[in-house]
C-alpha cells in the first residue's frame, strides 16, 4: 500500500553543511561535511543522496525536479530539546527570577489552556514560529490540562512534524485550578500515550513540571508509566536556580541531591531529558552519564532569569549527552541561531570559546543524540528523514555586508549564528515537504 505521505523524488542544489560527529570527540576537521556546490536528493521523506552537484547531476533521471537555490545554504533542521508551547503568549515577561516568574506570569497564562480553542490557537502560532525559525523537532511542555496536549498533537500531525510532548504533572505547590492528582495525572498520561506515542512522527514525554510541584506518589506513578512504556520520554527541569535546589532539599529530605529525587522514582534513562542542569554536583553528573540521560542547555533563559552559566565542558567531560533548548517563554527567542549566539556568550563568561561548528552540532546532531533519535534525524546522511532548513546568508543588509568580509566557512557560520534570526530562514522542510513556504511570509 502506498504511503499517503509519500512524494516524488526531488533534488535541491545549494551549498550544504552538516555535522557528522561531536567536534569534542573527533576534532573540528572530522566533525562536519561541506559541499560548496552541493546536491541533496530527497524521496518519500528521506535523504537518498547527498554530495557534490557535479557528481549527482549526471545520475539524475530527467523527470526529477531540481530546485536551484543559488546563494543559499542547506543545513539540518534545528532540534530544540526544551521549550514550552503554552508560554508563547508570555514570552518577554519582565523582571523576575524563576519561582516568582512562575507565580506571576506562567501560572496565570497556563490557566487559559483549559479552553481548547485558545490552546489550539496558541499551538498553531507556536508551530508556525518553529517553522519560521527552522526548527523541525522539539521536546515540548504542555499544561496540566490533558486536552492541551491532545490539541498540540493534532496540529503537529497535520504538518507531519517530529514532535515530542507531554501533559504536565503537578499535584502540589501550585494554584489549585492548575493541579491534578497522582491518579488523574497517571490516567491522563496513559490515555495520551496510547493515543499519540509513536503515531506517525509523534512521541510522548512523561512530564513532571519539576520536583517541587510533584509529590513522591506522583513521581512514583510517573516511574510506573516509564516501566509500562519504556520507549516514552521523561521531560522535566533540574537544578536551574539555587533557591529551587534549596526548596527541593526541604521537600525531599531523604534524597541525596536534586537528581536523586527523580532517580529514586525510576525516572532516569536514555530517553530522559532534564532542562538546565546548571548547578550539578559530581555525583549527579556521574549518575546522568551512567543512565545515558541528557541535559538541555538553555542559555537564553538562563541569562534572562539570572539562573547561572551552564558548564558545558564539565558536562561533556562527565560523558553526559547535551542538546540545546530555547526554553520559550523564559527564553526570549524561538530562533536556535540566536540561542547559539547566547551560548557563545555564556561560554565566554566562563573563559571558554564555543566554536561555530560545535554550536551547529549542539543544535542539530547533538540534539538528536540527546533525544536518542540520531538514527533518524540530526544530519543529512543517506537514509535519514529529510528535515532540513534553507538559509539565506545575505538575509539582512548587515549580514550581506559582513559575509563579503568572511574569509572561511567557520567565519561565515559564526556570522550567521551571531547576526542571524528568523529572517535568515528561507525555507524549512519537514520529512521532505516545505512547512514554511517562502510565498506565505
Amino acid at each position: 500500500m502506498k504511503d499517503p505521505k509519500a512524494h516524488p523524488t526531488k533534488a535541491f542544489r545549494a551549498a550544504i553543511l552538516h555535522s557528522l560527529a561531536n567536534p569534542t570527540d573527533v576534532g573540528l576537521e572530522n566533525s562536519y561535511q561541506y559541499f560548496e556546490d552541493g546536491m541533496l536528493l530527497v524521496a518519500d521523506g528521506h535523504i537518498v543522496n547527498v554530495g557534490h552537484a557535479e557528481d549527482i547531476l549526471p545520475m539524475l533521471d530527467a523527470s526529477i525536479e531540481v530546485v536551484e537555490l543559488d546563494g543559499k545554504l542547506i543545513m539540518p533542521g534545528f532540534i530544540d530539546t526544551h521549550i514550552h508551547y503554552p508560554q508563547t503568549g508570555m514570552i518577554a515577561a519582565y523582571g523576575d527570577q524563576l519561582i516568582d516568574w512562575l507565580n506571576n506570569y506562567t501560572f496565570p497564562e497556563e490557566r487559559r489552556f483549559e479552553d481548547d480553542d485558545y490552546a489550539r490557537d496558541v499551538a498553531v502560532h507556536f508551530l508556525d514560529e518553529l517553522a519560521r525559525n527552522g526548527t523541525t523537532t522539539a521536546l515540548v511542555f504542555g499544561t496540566v490540562h490533558k486536552s492541551s496536549v491532545d490539541v498540540f498533537f493534532q496540529e503537529a500531525e497535520k504538518r507531519n512534524l517530529r514532535m515530542i510532548a507531554g501533559k504536565v504533572l503537578m499535584d502540589r505547590n501550585a494554584p489549585d485550578d492548575l493541579t491534578d492528582t497522582p491518579e488523574s495525572g497517571y490516567a491522563d498520561s496513559k490515555a495520551l500515550i496510547e493515543k499519540w506515542h509513536n503515531k506517525g512522527r509523534l512521541h510522548y514525554a512523561i512530564t513532571p513540571r519539576f520536583a517541587p510541584t510533584s509529590s513522591s506518589e506522583q513521581l512514583r506513578l510517573a516511574g510506573k508509566l516509564r516501566q509500562e512504556y519504556p520507549d516514552v520520554y521523561l521531560h522535566t527541569h533540574l537544578s536551574e536556580n539555587p533557591k529551587e535546589i534549596e526548596w527541593v532539599a526541604e521537600l525531599f529530605p531523604d534524597s541525596k541531591n536534586y537528581l536523586d529525587v527523580y532517580d529514586s522514582h525510576g525516572l532516569l534513562s536514555n530517553r530522559s531529558v532534564f532542562a538546565h542542569g546548571i548547578h550539578l554536583c559530581e555525583q549527579e553528573c556521574a549518575r546522568l552519564a551512567e543512565t545515558d540521560s541528557a541535559i538541555a542547555f538553555c542559555p537564553t533563559s538562563n541569562l534572562f532569569l539570572g539562573s547561572g552559566l551552564f558548564p558545558l565542558s564539565k558536562m561533556e567531560q562527565s560523558g553526559i549527552k547535551v542538546g540545546m533548548g530555547t526554553d520559550v517563554g523564559a527564553g526570549t527567542s524561538f530562533s536556535l541561531l540566536q540561542t547559539m549566539s547566547e551560548a557563545y556568550k555564556v561560554m565566554q563568561l566562563q573563559g571558554e570559546k564555543l566554536h561555530p561548528l560545535k554550536s551547529l552540532y549542539q543544535a542539530t546532531l547533538g540534539g538528536a543524540k540527546a533525544l536518542s533519535l540520531d538514527n533518524d534525524i540530526g544530519n543529512l546522511e543517506v537514509g535519514k528523514e529529510a528535515d532540513f532548513v534553507v538559509i539565506d546568508l545575505h538575509a539582512t543588509q548587515l549580514m550581506k555586508f559582513r559575509m563579503e568580509h568572511a574569509e572561511s566557512l567557520e567565519d561565515k557560520l559564526f556570522v550567521l549564528m551571531t547576526l542571524g534570526d528568523d529572517r535568515a530562514v528561507f525555507d524549512t522542510y519537514s520529512y521532505g515537504q516545505s512547512v514554511y513556504p517562502v510565498n506565505n511570509r
